[in-house]
C-alpha cells in the first residue's frame, strides 16, 4: 500500500527533465527511443512483392498446364520448352528443378511474412473473430478467407512443389495424368485448385486496394470495379482449372493400364 511513485511507473525521470536542460546523450537516447522502425514497412513491401510475383506465376502456370485442352502435343511442347532444350540442344529437367526451387523459396518467404499478421494465440483469434462479427465488413471477411486458404496452401502447395522439384522429368501428358489418377493425387489437386485460386484472387484485390491501383477518381466506384474483377478472376480460373483437371483425370483413366509409359509426340510416332 506504500509503493513509491517510481515503483508504480507513474514517474518518468527522463520526462521530468525539460528537453532543453537534458544532456546531449539523454536527448539522443530519447530520439532513438521514439524513432519509428522502418522494418515493418519493408517487410510489408516484401510481402506485397512476393505475393504479386506468386499471383502472376499462378496465372502463367494455369495457362501452361491447360494447354492439354488444346492437344497432348501442345502440353508436351510446353513442358519440353521449360526444360530449355532449345538452349542446350536436349531437354534438361534440372532447369525445371531450378525454377521450382526459386518459386518454392519465394513461397516459403511469402508465407513467413504473412505469418506476422496471423492471430498468434487463442486470445487474438477470439478478439479478431468478435471484431469481424461486429463489423460485418465484406473486405474483413475476404481477409479471413485469405487467412484460411493461405493456411491450407502451407501443406497443399508445398507437396505439389516438392514433387515437381524432385521429379521434374515426370511432366508430360501421360506422366502428369498418371500422377493425378494412378498416383491418386487428384483429391490434393482439387483442394489445391480452390485454395490457390481464391487466395490469389483475394490477394490481388487487396494489393490493388492497398497500393491504390485502378482506384480512379471515385474510390467507392473503384472498389466496386475491383470486386467485379476479383469475382470474374476467381470464376474464370477455377472453371479453367476444373476443366483442365478433368482432362488429366480422363487421360489418366484411359492410360491406367499403361501407367508409367512416357508420352511420345505425334511427329516422332510418324517418323
Amino acid at each position: 500500500m506504500t509503493r513509491s511513485i517510481e515503483q508504480t511507473g507513474l514517474f518518468q525521470p527522463d520526462a521530468a527533465v525539460p528537453a532543453d536542460l537534458a544532456s546531449p546523450a539523454a536527448r539522443a537516447q530519447s530520439a532513438r527511443r521514439v524513432r519509428p522502425s522502418r522494418w515493418p514497412a519493408r517487410l510489408d513491401l516484401l510481402q506485397s512483392a512476393s505475393g504479386l510475383f506468386l499471383a502472376l506465376f499462378l496465372v502463367a502456370h494455369m495457362f501452361f498446364v491447360s494447354s492439354i485442352l488444346i492437344s497432348h502435343d501442345a502440353f508436351y511442347t510446353v513442358a519440353r520448352f521449360f526444360e530449355a532444350g532449345w538452349l542446350f540442344g536436349t531437354p534438361q529437367p534440372w532447369v525445371v528443378s531450378c525454377v521450382v526451387g526459386f518459386v518454392l523459396a519465394v513461397f516459403v518467404g511469402h508465407a513467413w511474412l504473412a505469418l506476422r499478421k496471423f492471430p498468434a494465440n487463442w486470445r487474438q483469434y477470439r478478439a479478431f473473430a468478435e471484431h469481424r462479427r461486429q463489423l460485418r465488413h465484406s473486405d474483413t471477411g475476404l481477409w479471413w478467407l485469405q487467412l484460411w486458404t493461405g493456411f491450407a496452401l502451407f501443406f497443399l502447395g508445398t507437396v505439389h512443389l516438392y514433387g515437381m522439384l524432385v521429379h521434374p522429368e515426370l511432366i508430360g501428358p501421360y506422366e502428369s495424368a498418371d500422377r493425378i489418377w494412378t498416383g491418386t493425387m487428384w483429391p490434393l489437386y482439387l483442394l489445391l485448385l480452390f485454395a490457390v485460386e481464391l487466395h490469389g484472387s483475394v490477394g490481388l484485390y487487396r494489393l490493388a486496394l492497398k497500393w491504390g491501383w485502378l482506384e480512379g477518381r471515385d474510390p467507392v466506384a473503384g472498389r466496386r470495379r475491383l470486386r467485379v474483377v476479383k469475382t470474374a478472376f476467381s470464376v474464370f480460373f477455377v472453371g479453367l482449372g476444373l476443366v483442365t483437371l478433368l482432362a488429366y483425370v480422363q487421360l489418366g483413366i484411359a492410360h491406367a493400364d499403361r501407367a508409367g509409359e512416357p508420352y511420345v509426340p505425334s511427329a516422332t510416332q510418324r517418323g
